[in-house]
């Protein structure tokens, strides 16, 4: 079974618009979607509505949450200090793929591994999905 660390910006898209294809992680068959509590509540601040604060709420109580801080070490990419978190915690998850749509601070490092970790679009991801 894979497991995939889903960052703040796919959880937020995820509660944002119940039709948003990122969503369609959900429903992946053998796949433990994984995520942090630092990238909940960085979504959870991003959301206007409390509808939609439920939603990501209903989203995350079937993930697997990662309740502690993972611990700072180094770390072979350059990411800046708030993004960090979410490659450590993808990395003390033991998950095999980041899945983020941050292409500011991510996004070179797409379809590459960094400690161990594939970093991928949701769309990325989804297609690799179907393929198999």
């Amino acid at each position: 079974m894979d497991r995939l660390f889903l960052d703040a910006n796919v959880l937020f898209s995820a509660a944002y618009r119940s039709d948003a294809r990122v969503r369609e992680l959900w429903g992946l068959k053998d796949v433990q979607l994984v995520t942090s509590s630092y990238a909940v509540e960085e979504a959870r601040r991003n959301l206007d509505r409390p509808e939609q604060r439920e939603e990501l709420e209903r989203l995350i109580g079937r993930m697997e949450v990662l309740m502690s801080s993972p611990a700072e070490r180094r770390l072979t990419i350059d990411l800046p200090q708030k993004d960090r978190p979410i490659l450590l915690g993808a990395i003390q998850s033991k998950t095999s793929c980041l899945i983020t749509g941050d292409f500011t601070h991510f996004g070179r490092y797409f379809g590459k591994k960094a400690e161990g970790i594939l970093i991928l679009t949701p769309s990325d991801c989804l297609r690799r999905r179907k393929k198999r």
